[in-house]
């Protein structure tokens, strides 16, 4: 597989912008593993290679266990993550899936989340969902090759 194109080549500021985005994420309130979380369930949902292979390896370089990971998939019939973890994959699949609800984002996922996270927490997790649906649509439009990640880090 090769890629359709490079964009931070081709766009340069652009790319530039969504990196300096993924920063402020990482100095954000959300806790790191939880964003990896949200950013590999919101890339499966979305069929992001890339960024699935990226995510699932960053979990992993990062100490998570090989069934947090493996079960991201299935985590509501895994006993594997905190409430507030839960909350949060639901906010990020509830977000992820607009489509599917002519609703948005129902009330009773907004509100278990806003249980678990303060308002800065909350606002940064919508933020997370935002930026890594973002990175998908990019990679998937572009066909970024997974595995690609690993080999130039």
């Amino acid at each position: 597989m090769q890629p359709r194109m490079n964009v931070k080549k081709h766009a340069p500021a652009l790319y530039e912008a969504m990196l300096n985005l993924e920063a402020a994420m990482g100095r954000s309130s959300l806790p790191h593993v939880t964003y990896e979380l949200v950013k590999l369930r919101a890339s499966q949902i979305n069929g992001c290679g890339f960024c699935v292979d990226m995510h699932a390896y960053d979990l992993k370089k990062s100490g998570e266990s090989d069934e947090r990971i493996w079960s991201v998939a299935a985590w509501r019939e895994a006993p594997y993550y905190t409430e507030a973890e839960r909350a949060a994959l639901a906010l990020a699949e509830a977000a992820t899936r607009l489509a599917d609800n002519p609703h948005g984002v129902p009330d009773d996922v907004w509100e278990e989340a806003a249980k678990h996270y303060d308002e800065e927490t909350l606002a940064a997790l919508v933020m997370a969902v935002a930026v890594i649906n973002a990175w998908n649509r990019i990679c998937v439009t572009t066909r970024q090759v997974a595995g690609s990640y690993r080999r130039t880090a």
